[in-house]
């Protein structure tokens, strides 16, 4: 990835109104605030309305993005939103919101990569505009995982949640954002955290034919907090970059106790990393986005910082990204 000319411009965030709290949940599964923070750091997450989709929580976050940095999108050359909850099979979320933001002149793609979504977003964004195929991209991590979540399953319900987070990516070799990445699949694991569709098979074996999120929360644990580490060595060996050269950690928000065990093996200190999971749960592909957002905002996140984003989740897939801070 060394060479890079493409910069993020602006970045932009947006979650429903409304509200789950553990409270709210204590009415709907036999389960307490004390227990799902002491497991997984989460108070509250943020719900879609029955008629809020994807599309909407996308074109809101660009509509943020906008407003926040003065940003025009109407000369945006391509549209790539990163969901594995889209409003249609086809069209795709993209389409959507080209036709919603009035943009002309854009190819328009989803991209499911489940909860490392937004890594390889800006990932592919990078690469198509440093190669020159493109000048000026949008991506967007958006997820309403509440339509796919089964609120009788105390494991899983309690996790996750609806928003979406949008960046935009220009050409630009004077500054530009990406240092290096790597990325990478497990598909043999892949029954860990599924959502079926057309078979209701996996590698031969009977799988759940349902349309809720599936998850053996043990298997995927285990699989994070020893891949995760890994692989931020490998995107740090690749940028000739050492751990404590990073100003800021970025990891997928999945779960507190994931990211503090992540960072113990690491050891990167927790006070460095931004989430998104405590207000807002484990909103997959949006997590990384949403917290970058919160970063900017809150002032932590300063020009010139160098921060590591790190996406894993369904697939299995993970991917992990070094980048200066260019806002």
């Amino acid at each position: 990835m060394h060479n890079s000319k493409a910069r993020i411009t602006a970045i932009g965030s947006y979650v429903p109104e409304k509200v789950l709290t553990n409270k709210d949940l204590e009415k709907i599964v036999e389960t307490n605030d004390e227990w799902i923070v002491k497991r997984t750091g989460i108070k509250e997450r943020r719900i879609a309305t029955e008629n809020e989709y994807t599309s909407d929580l996308s074109f809101n976050a660009v509509k943020d993005l906008m407003e926040k940095y003065n940003k025009s999108v109407e000369d945006v050359d391509m549209i790539i939103v990163c969901t594995l909850t889209p409003d249609y099979k086809t069209p795709s979320v993209a389409s959507i919101i080209q036709a919603k933001l009035g943009i002309k002149n854009a190819g328009a793609i989803d991209l499911n990569a489940a909860c490392a979504g937004f890594t390889y977003g800006l990932y592919m964004a990078n690469g198509l505009i440093t190669s020159g195929l493109n000048r000026k991209i949008l991506v967007v991590g958006a997820e309403t995982l509440s339509k796919i979540t089964d609120y009788e399953d105390r494991t899983t319900c309690i996790l996750f949640g609806d928003g979406a987070g949008a960046a935009l990516v220009e050409y630009d070799e004077d500054q530009p954002s990406f240092i290096t990445s790597y990325l990478g699949s497990e598909g043999e694991k892949g029954k860990h955290l599924y959502c079926s569709n057309l078979s209701n098979q996996m590698f031969g074996e009977e799988i759940l034919h349902n349309s809720n999120i599936v998850q053996n929360g043990r298997e995927v644990y285990k699989w994070a907090v020893t891949t995760v580490p890994k692989g931020m060595q490998t995107v740090l060996k690749n940028g000739s970059t050492s751990i404590n050269e990073v100003d800021w950690f970025v990891p997928h928000s999945a779960n507190l106790r994931m990211i503090e065990s992540i960072c113990e093996r690491s050891e990167f200190p927790i006070d460095k990393t931004l989430n998104s999971l405590v207000d807002c749960g484990n909103t997959s592909s949006a997590t990384i986005p949403l917290s970058l957002a919160k970063g900017a905002k809150e002032g932590k996140l300063k020009y010139g910082d160098k921060v590591l984003l790190y996406g894993f989740g369904g697939g299995l897939t993970h991917a992990g990204l070094l980048i200066n801070w260019t806002l």
